[in-house]
């Protein structure tokens, strides 16, 4: 694939002045591994990669979840690990190719070339077996095991010196050939090639276009950390660079969004900070919903409460009587103190105490991260914890306010968490 390594390159390093550093290409050059200690979580050993490992968990669990007869989630065999990640690239893979009739890219080893062996290794397989047929790489011998991180002597110029195309034709085809490859997802590279099967398969023009800003590379050649545009495409099939629902036109320029419901969600801490803003894509919003968003918008510093002179802007944009004796009558029972606000929780109480709006007062909800240094003991495991979703601010109900939980407010304002541990995980 000598004629597209550019291409693909340039695509997601960027064109960095001093080359892509050494660390970060050793960041990213890791395999899709299984936590010993958690046996349906994926390992994450350095930060970087988490823009790829973290979307492939997310399919992965939604799979395990609903795709299999057991019910203990948290249990699999080493072949059910191996079906489960092979089907979930698959997924991912189909969901990003743009046209069947191009058919689906898988980026593997060439010849003789895995770096699952040692170097003198792969000179001799160079100079003496470039005509032999390709090894099965994907069932190596016992000795020769992949292992999770790239060789010492795997440089970023080496590894795209060794890379080979296949395309195949057809879905069944497709899910057959990225079972005979797990091995090499598991093993050194595995996530890079992965994802210039992605980015292949998509097909570099198509992320061109979707891409707002064509300069941005999908991997930052600075920290390491992958872009928007990457987690959108691995999630959505889309390399969009905003995360609002569909287009938005901003002075005659137009901003693509994401355009219809992913399998899986996404929720940013960014949004907490203000960085960035999403809706919900979740399904069409209950009147008490409606509710809330209108009364946000006139709440811009997200306060809770907006001055009792814009109550009859919100009433009329919720097509609620509007009269301006109906009005007075309802900023008197809001605001008895005369305080000259109108909180959120008792305007929504007000006009829509019976709402249902599908959530459940309450959940069980666990918490993932990749990195072993940001688990207790560096064990990668699952934090259990209980969601409370209110419909309004209780300062009986406080728990928190850790970034785990400040990110989840961005989906269910007014949650809280109880950890069956002593302490909150970490999102770092």
């Amino acid at each position: 694939m000598s004629e597209l390594n550019k291409d693909v390159v340039d695509l997601v390093w960027g064109r960095p002045s001093s080359g892509v550093s050494v660390s970060i290409f050793r960041r990213w050059a890791q395999g899709f591994v299984f936590s010993e200690s958690e046996l349906t979580a994926l390992e994450q050993f350095e930060g970087g990669p988490c823009a790829v490992i973290a979307p492939v968990q997310a399919f992965l669990l939604k799979n395990v979840l609903f795709s299999r007869e057991s019910s203990n989630w948290r249990q699999m065999s080493e072949e059910e690990q191996k079906m489960a990640l092979c089907s979930t690239l698959s997924e991912i893979l189909e969901s990003v190719c743009s046209s069947t009739s191009t058919g689906f890219c898988l980026v593997t080893w060439a010849k003789g070339q895995s770096p699952h062996t040692s170097t003198q290794t792969i000179t001799q397989a160079q100079s003496q077996t470039q005509d032999m047929p390709e090894p099965a790489s994907s069932q190596p011998p016992q000795e020769q095991q992949p292992t999770a991180l790239a060789a010492e002597e795997l440089g970023f110029e080496q590894f795209h010196s060794v890379l080979h195309k296949r395309t195949v034709m057809s879905v069944a085809h497709l899910r057959e050939e990225v079972l005979s490859l797990y091995h090499t997802w598991r093993g050194c590279c595995g996530v890079l090639l992965f994802l210039y099967s992605v980015i292949l398969t998509k097909g570099i023009e198509n992320i061109r276009n979707e891409i707002q800003d064509t300069m941005e590379p999908l991997i930052d050649p600075v920290h390491g950390h992958g872009s928007q545009s990457l987690v959108n495409l691995l999630i959505t099939g889309h390399a969009v660079s905003n995360v609002w629902d569909g287009d938005r036109e901003c002075s005659g320029m137009k901003l693509q969004g994401i355009h219809k419901q992913a399998c899986v969600g996404f929720l940013t801490l960014m949004e907490s900070l203000r960085y960035c803003k999403e809706m919900s894509l979740v399904g069409p919003e209950s009147p008490s919903e409606q509710a809330r968003r209108v009364f946000q918008s006139f709440d811009p510093e997200d306060n809770g409460f907006i001055p009792e002179s814009l109550l009859e802007d919100v009433m009329k944009a919720l097509d609620l009587v509007s009269e301006p004796e109906y009005v007075t009558l309802v900023k008197s029972k809001l605001d008895p103190e005369n305080l000259g606000i109108i909180l959120l929780g008792p305007f929504l109480l007000e006009f829509f105490p019976d709402q249902d709006s599908g959530i459940p007062d309450s959940f069980p909800v666990y918490h993932y991260n990749g990195l072993k240094q940001s688990n207790h003991k560096e064990r990668v495991e699952y934090v259990e914890g209980t969601a409370l979703v209110l419909g309004f601010e209780d300062p009986m109900v406080r728990t928190d306010d850790t970034p785990v939980k400040r990110c989840l407010q961005t989906k269910w304002p007014y949650i809280e968490l109880l950890w069956t541990t002593d302490r909150s995980p970490s999102l770092n």
